[in-house]
């Protein structure tokens, strides 16, 4: 009966395993022109009176803060960073977009949100150095999905802020309302190339088009932020190791830039993977795969991220020198 038990709950929940203390989730709320702004709040239970490093996790679209953070259904892989803030003692912010949407600059997108987003998560960032004692030189930003696509565009309009940012299953506007990228920055984006949501080669799908127009590439808007960078070098892909044989997805890795203090671009690229942040330890539930694609193990999503974020601090990664 175990069996038949175990198989049902993973189809219909998904399962997560949990290693390592978590960070405590508190509600807040900050005043916007707009109205007032919802945000979730994690913070680890040894306190310090060093400045700490801030993540802020963007949600996609329909999503939630809660959801981000492993309060919501289905939890997300991210919440993995929970962890990560426990051992780590960095602080996470998770905020919520209006309509559980971002303003993204996509000018083609049906649904998209009209607030000001850029707005918003910038003022949060000024309230949690001033409030939270954050360090303003190590603010990263990391989203997944419509998430991912605003964290392109607060690094084109936030760059001077942020140290480092992460898109999960996102690429860029083809057809944007904002001006292009001025100031380079370290960026990891992690793509699946058979996403049935974000397609990897660029254009739109007409199920998603309510949520996203037209796509740039994954690796287009990578190439974006390399020569921004001036990273236009070729870069020996790396595999990655796979861990479950039952697992068909199998992961790809490029690194631009060879000094972690410096600007870096990585691009992480899942074959075989669908719309769904890779975790061996925190599982979608089967059905969902069924509708998204496959999640694959190879890698804790939120664990690249943080060993990416780690050694990246804003106004200290100069571009490195064109080839």
């Amino acid at each position: 009966m175990a069996w038949p038990l175990s198989f049902v709950r993973h189809f219909l929940l998904g399962s997560s395993v949990v290693k390592g203390p978590l960070a405590a989730i508190s509600e807040h709320q900050l005043q916007r022109p707009e109205g007032p702004r919802k945000f979730l709040l994690a913070q680890p239970s040894q306190q310090s009176n060093a400045a700490r490093p801030l993540v802020i996790l963007l949600h996609g679209f329909g999503a939630s803060a809660a959801q981000m953070l492993g309060q919501g259904f289905p939890p997300s892989p991210l919440a993995h960073w929970l962890e990560i803030a426990g051992r780590e003692h960095w602080l996470l912010a998770a905020p919520d977009g209006i309509g559980h949407s971002w303003n993204d600059a996509f000018a083609d997108a049906r649904v998209n949100a009209k607030s000001d987003d850029c707005g918003f998560i910038s003022a949060l960032i000024d309230e949690l150095v001033a409030k939270q004692g954050v360090d303003p030189a190590r603010v990263y930003v990391m989203g997944v999905s419509k998430g991912g696509m605003m964290a392109f565009r607060l690094a084109a309009e936030l760059a001077p802020k942020l140290a480092a940012f992460s898109a999960v299953l996102a690429s860029m506007p083809l057809n944007s309302q904002c001006a292009p990228p001025q100031t380079p920055i370290s960026a990891l984006l992690i793509a699946s190339s058979t996403d049935p949501l974000v397609r990897y080669g660029g254009g739109s799908f007409l199920k998603n088009r309510r949520q996203a127009g037209a796509m740039l590439g994954v690796e287009a808007s990578a190439l974006i932020w390399r020569q921004l960078a001036g990273l236009t070098n070729e870069a020996e892909p790396q595999q990655l190791p796979h861990r479950d044989t039952k697992d068909r997805t199998r992961t790809t890795r490029w690194l631009w830039g060879d000094m972690p203090q410096r600007v870096q671009v990585s691009l992480i690229r899942i074959d075989g993977g669908g719309h769904a942040e890779p975790s061996p330890t925190r599982r979608y539930p089967r059905w969902i795969n069924w509708l998204t694609g496959a999640q694959s193990a190879d890698f804790e999503t939120a664990e690249l991220a943080w060993e990416f974020f780690k050694d990246k601090r804003a106004g200290l990664c100069v571009a490195q020198p064109a080839d």
